[in-house]
């Protein structure tokens, strides 16, 4: 993002705001160039598409000060979440459960969603639902964060499946 300041500005006549926020009116950029010398500040245009363009009398670090910090507030609330996934099997062992059931805590607790994958290969596919489910209710009671189920367990292409998410969102 470019901002025009002063002779930069391509517009004949501009709208005017002066130092202290009040409206000083539509003139030619001559004369809104000497008005800014007058105070021994820059014209930086603030909205270039509108007709006339808006041009405000300030000085040009303070302005280009206030976008950065802007900028930097509208970085700092955009937070990416995604969907991280954990995979466990029948036959995972404890210790491998009780560490997979960490990570998902710690994923859970940056705000990230976590999808849970009970992994069945040949004939566990086949096995009893409840069984199946009471397995992967097992592994998501072993995780020490505080969660809620986005999405039903329910079975997957891979075998049985849920989506978890942070209990309490801000």
């Amino acid at each position: 993002m470019d901002t025009r300041i002063n002779h930069q500005i391509r517009s004949a006549t501009v709208r005017v705001i002066g130092p202290e926020g009040e409206n000083i009116g539509v003139i030619s950029l001559s004369e809104a160039i000497h008005k800014a010398q007058e105070f021994g500040l820059d014209l930086i245009e603030i909205s270039p598409n509108a007709v006339p363009p808006v041009a405000k009398i300030m000085e040009y670090g303070k302005f280009h000060y206030e976008q950065q910090k802007k900028r930097r507030e509208i970085k700092a609330k955009s937070h990416t979440t995604e969907t991280k996934s954990v995979q466990v099997k029948i036959g995972t062992g404890d210790n491998d459960m009780q560490l997979k059931a960490k990570k998902v805590a710690a994923w859970l607790a940056e705000g990230h969603r976590v999808k849970v994958d009970l992994f069945l290969w040949g004939r566990y596919k086949y096995m009893e639902f409840g069984f199946l489910k009471e397995r992967l209710e097992r592994f998501l009671k072993l995780i020490p964060h505080e969660f809620k189920l986005a999405e039903p367990i329910a079975k997957s292409p891979k075998g049985l499946a849920t989506v978890l998410e942070r209990a309490g969102k801000k």
